[in-house]
């Protein structure tokens, strides 16, 4: 019984969520960073750049000639060497490490670009292994490429050059007639981005090669960094501004003009943030541009930005001889009522929001990642990772970490996932772990949450190799699902989504192509060429319910619910009425889908802002009856809510399901009268399989319809469900090939031909109608016959049927 104090609580709990939802809304920076600062500089001039070798541990190069390492865990900083009074550095990059060796194994060399023209390959220890002459003039960038293969260097002689690993000449990649001021790899290693002037250019390493070239400042540009995880490129200029671009060289973000030049730009390694330094200032910013926070340390200008392996700390190479450190915290995550925030490095607050209650999470080790989803919270640490319920705060399951730094988390109902540098990880909340899906040629450390998904039986990874790929995996064995075929779509894939809900068999992936179009198909892929539908177009973000199937998606300037996105495969004619839609320009440029909880939808606006948008919970409802198979229920709730979305989706789920009485009353609703009277039709079927067969036909599944016919040995009816549908071909060669009827298919294609008063020109058909008489009176009597052998024989299966069940 409700009782009046129950509302009134039920009223409280709502207002307070109202609330928190209200408070959120007006947070658009639920991140900052933390600087600390020497109070006297380590080094007498400049600091030009910086490399991290762990997480722990930095060396910088300095215009006082020496290399200084930084350990963070000590506090301490040692000299390692000091150059030549003729070298000034430049430029420092770290080779890169062997992917997923455990605990981050530290970098053992670098490479120094210096402004004598030289680079220089030294040692971890100091040493100088090789000076290179690479230059007419200073070398002022060099980069390793992802495989540390290669090594670009640009100079102000305007060229740039390809290196082996141990220094030698490659090629002369191009030469400019001004000086190239920074220089990054592509993702694949297989094109570099450089700056010349004002202009942006991207090369291909393949001679021949269309080269990518647009005007992207109104100064000169200082810095650009190319993220391989996001695949976008940043940069950064004397016009004092930074901005973001694809890698097709469409402009995704421009910031206002700052007072001073853009010095330095750098992304972090998942590519989800990055930091711009400037005079006295380091600003964190969202991977769309816009900024989570704005600090003005006494820095001068800052030259250089790295970010540590686990993308949580910055370091940034000053002008006044200090090297700046920043810590990323007050990260927060949300789910429902819980509300978790990173407080310091090693320390979480969660936050329930529907009666204050506050708890503190300590942790041994510095966080890395988080999520918070399916009433649990999964963190990763620099050596371990904790499982924490919602339902207890105070005990979670600890294990130990099998690889280096977590790049990102996914979590299903049932189990969640880990990615690092050396693969692919899937575990229970119980921290067992279940599998850890491969293939050839995967690069763990350029995916993201848009190219992997996981629910509670499927894996889904996009291939990097080939962007039209998805590889697909049973979560429990970590095996290629069905008979191991990929799933391959006409044009590059940018973003995968599983549905969450339902059965195996039924488990569907949405994903959107490069031409922005939404498409929608089934997992299980046995042998036979599954449909890949649309379902809109212009689509920019997806995200499917944790609670039942339901998909919404941001499309040009309309935020869309598809209520029941298999209406596609059931009777595509009504998927639009079984859509929500709603104007989103208030979203403005760019935003962003974060998550989709219940009925409520969090979208981030490109100003950083989120905002919650609640659905009719009518839908789920409905969706819980029909998995359940209470129609009744069902019926009784579209007629409560008395909404043709809610009708319409019933009529599809009842077909689906083959209901075919509900699928009568919901499509008398919407009036859709022909397939009210085709649904009659179909009921008054003699035998199960001609019903079945004909609701297959319903939802346009012709092959599977002639294939039960033609098991049940119901010949006759393949052939004719061939006739209606004008398979003129079809229906000749099933008559040929079982020897019946081939007079019935002439006669009615006859027909068909003297209706639109049409000549026989089909090869077989004028070769099987020679001297054919056609006898109308036979042929009726022959269907009759077929009829009621149909009905005689749906009556003995019946009755055996029954006689079993009294036996």
């Amino acid at each position: 019984m409700v009782t009046p104090a129950s509302n009134l609580l039920k009223l409280k709990t709502e207002v307070n969520t109202i609330k928190w939802h209200f408070k959120i809304l007006l947070e658009s920076e639920d991140m900052r960073l933390k600087i600390s600062l020497l109070k006297e500089p380590k080094h007498q001039e400049l600091v030009s750049c910086v490399g991290w070798t762990t997480a722990e541990e930095l060396y910088s190069c300095s215009d006082d000639h020496q290399i200084v390492k930084w350990s963070l865990l000590t506090s301490e900083t040692t000299q390692i060497v000091k150059l030549p009074d003729e070298i000034y550095p430049i430029d420092l990059h770290w080779f890169p490490k062997s992917l997923g060796i455990k605990k981050q194994t530290q970098a053992e060399n670098f490479v120094l670009t210096s402004s004598d023209g030289k680079f220089h390959l030294i040692s971890k220890l100091g040493r100088v292994e090789k000076t290179v002459e690479a230059h007419c003039g200073a070398v002022l960038a060099g980069r390793w490429n992802y495989e540390g293969t290669a090594l670009v260097t640009v100079g102000e002689d305007g060229q740039i050059k390809i290196w082996s690993k141990t220094g030698m000449l490659r090629s002369t990649l191009a030469q400019q007639g001004t000086p190239v001021y920074s220089v990054a790899w592509g993702p694949d290693s297989e094109k570099v981005l450089y700056t010349a002037g004002k202009q942006l250019i991207i090369k291909p390493l393949q001679p021949n090669a269309k080269v990518l070239q647009w005007k992207a400042h109104d100064g000169i540009i200082l810095k650009v960094d190319w993220n391989s995880v996001n695949d976008l490129i940043l940069s950064a200029g004397e016009d004092c501004k930074y901005k973001v671009w694809d890698s097709d060289g469409r402009p995704l973000y421009s910031s206002q003009p700052h007072e001073h030049p853009i010095t330095s730009v750098a992304w972090a390694p998942d590519g989800e943030l990055f930091a711009v330094g400037s005079f006295h200032t380091l600003r964190l910013c969202d991977k769309t541009g816009w900024s989570y926070a704005l600090e003005k340390p006494s820095t001068g200008s800052i030259f250089n930005i790295a970010w540590s392996v686990d993308g949580t700390q910055i370091a940034g190479a000053c002008g006044n001889g200090h090297v700046v450190f920043a810590h990323v915290v007050e990260q927060r995550w949300e789910w429902k009522n819980f509300q978790v925030t990173l407080t310091k490095r090693r320390t979480m607050q969660v936050r329930n929001v529907l009666n204050d209650a506050v708890d503190l999470l300590e942790f041994r080790d510095r966080v890395i990642k988080a999520s918070l989803n399916y009433a649990h919270l999964v963190v990763s640490t620099s050596l371990q990772c904790y499982v924490f319920s919602t339902k207890n705060w105070n005990t979670p399951l600890i294990f130990d970490l099998k690889e280096g730094t977590v790049s990102l988390i996914l979590q299903a109902e049932r189990h969640f996932l880990l990615l690092d540098g050396g693969g692919i990880y899937l575990y229970s909340y119980e921290g067992r772990f279940i599998s850890s899906p491969k293939f050839p040629g995967m690069r763990t450390d350029i995916l993201n949450a848009q190219t992997v998904s996981l629910s509670n039986d499927t894996i889904a990874i996009k291939d990097k190799a080939d962007e039209k790929i998805i590889f697909l995996f049973e979560a429990s064995t970590g095996k290629p699902l069905g008979d191991g075929k990929l799933l391959s779509h006409k044009n590059e894939v940018l973003e995968i989504a599983l549905d969450q809900k339902g059965l195996t068999n039924d488990r569907k992936i949405a994903f959107i192509d490069k031409n922005r179009d939404l498409y929608i198909t089934s997992v299980k892929r046995f042998g036979k060429e599954e449909q890949i539908i649309k379902l809109g177009t212009m689509v920019h973000t997806l995200a499917w319910s944790d609670t039942c199937n339901i998909l919404c998606g941001l499309q040009d300037t309309r935020f869309t619910v598809w209520y029941y996105p298999n209406t596609v495969y059931v009777d595509r004619d009504i998927l639009p009425k079984t859509l929500f839609e709603r104007d989103a320009s208030e979203f403005s440029k760019n935003p962003h889908i974060v998550s989709f909880v219940g009925n409520q939808v969090t979208i981030r606006r490109a100003d950083g802002s989120l905002v919650h948008i609640s659905i009719s919970p009518y839908p789920a409802i409905l969706h819980e009856y029909v998995s359940s198979s209470k129609w009744e229920d069902a019926v009784r709730l579209c007629r409560f809510v008395k909404e043709q979305t809610m009708w319409a989706c019933l009529a599809a789920m009842a077909v689906a399901n083959r209901d075919m009485t509900t699928a009568e009353i919901a499509y008398a609703a919407i009036g859709e009268i022909d397939k009210v009277q085709y649904i009659n039709f179909i009921k008054d079927l003699p035998s199960k399989e001609s019903k079945m067969a004909h609701i297959l036909m319903f939802s346009g599944n012709m092959q599977e319809a002639e294939i039960i016919l033609l098991q049940a040995g119901l010949v006759y009816q393949a052939i004719q469900i061939n006739i209606n549908l004008y398979n003129w071909e079809r229906a000749l060669e099933l008559a040929v090939k079982y020897k019946t009827h081939v007079d019935t298919v002439l006669a009615y294609r006859q027909k068909f031909l003297e209706t639109f008063g049409k000549q026989e020109t089909n090869k077989r058909y004028v070769q099987y109608g020679e001297g054919l008489q056609i006898d109308w009176e036979k042929i009726k009597a022959k269907i009759e016959m077929e009829v009621a052998k149909e009905r005689e024989r749906s009556s003995s299966n019946q009755s055996s049927q029954n006689t079993g069940l009294k036996h």
